[in-house]
């Protein structure tokens, strides 16, 4: 073996050797999650520390866009629709971006949400909320930049944003009320069609009380205004089943009828076995 080959046998060790040391990230990731009211709120975000550094003003420049953390993008999940600064935002990720002041804080929440930095191009229309928020000034400093969540209420909470001396709150609420407000409607009004034909073709599919399953579907019927014809083709095989022919093939050539409508082949051939099977004419 020549020396140019162990030369670089030796450098290729060296490397994997490098490449197995660990070591602690500057500005660690973190996550965060919290329920406020029923909506689940998820902040991932890297916090980077002052390290003897001023903050605002220099580390972070005042009136100019900040990533709001270090490496990535700062997101923010929401698992239901909330409002923030008067808008609606849609459940969905969204990254945070600021622009810190002495007094107040300019606060965005954008639709990208992949890259690190600032935008290379800001765009307005990616922008689905926007709000001003005063700056607070803490007794004592805080080392590592930190995102919390605050004041927690049933219908809403504060994105806190902690760093040196400085905490800033961004509002937001969540539709607690209105989600309440539904559910108690739904219970109070009893089950809906789609309950009681979703019960039907479980009983049925189960083997269980077929009579119960035909007056579930019966029902289901009766409260659908215009019931679609593979909902009409569930009904004729319950009626089937527990032994009312003559309601199966009403059922089936109501189907038979809207999936010739629909152009449904599958259907139409489903139908029409089934009422020569039970002796339609």
């Amino acid at each position: 073996m020549n020396k140019v080959v162990l030369f670089l046998m030796a450098i290729v060790a060296s490397l994997t050797v490098e490449a197995q040391i660990n070591t602690p990230a500057p500005s660690p990731s973190a996550k965060l999650m919290q329920t406020v009211g029923l909506t689940e709120v998820m902040v991932d975000y890297s916090r980077p520390n002052m390290r003897g550094r001023e903050v605002y003003g220099n580390l972070v420049p005042f009136d100019k866009l900040w990533r709001t953390g270090a490496n990535a993008y700062t997101k923010i999940t929401f698992d239901t629709d909330v409002t923030i600064g008067g808008k609606e935002v849609k459940a969905g990720t969204y990254s945070i971006f600021t622009k810190p002041s002495a007094s107040t804080w300019e606060v965005f929440f954008y639709t990208d949400i992949v890259g690190g930095g600032t935008p290379s191009k800001w765009e307005e229309g990616k922008v689905v909320a926007q709000l001003t928020v005063p700056v607070q000034k803490l007794d004592m400093p805080v080392e590592t930049f930190t995102i919390t969540i605050d004041d927690v209420m049933s219908n809403g909470a504060n994105i806190g944003i902690i760093w040196a001396n400085t905490y800033v709150a961004v509002p937001f609420t969540v539709p607690t009320d209105a989600t309440v407000m539904k559910s108690i409607d739904k219970a109070l009004n009893g089950p809906t069609a789609d309950d009681y034909y979703a019960a039907a073709v479980y009983y049925s599919s189960e083997g269980k009380d077929i009579n119960k399953a035909k007056e579930w579907m019966n029902k289901a019927m009766s409260m659908t205004e215009k019931p679609a014809f593979w909902q009409l083709r569930q009904q004729s095989l319950i009626l089937a089943k527990a032994g009312d022919k003559k309601g199966a093939i009403e059922a089936a050539k109501k189907s038979l009828a809207g999936a010739t409508e629909a152009g449904n082949d599958d259907y139409i051939k489903m139908n029409n076995d089934s009422l020569k099977e039970w002796g339609s004419k």
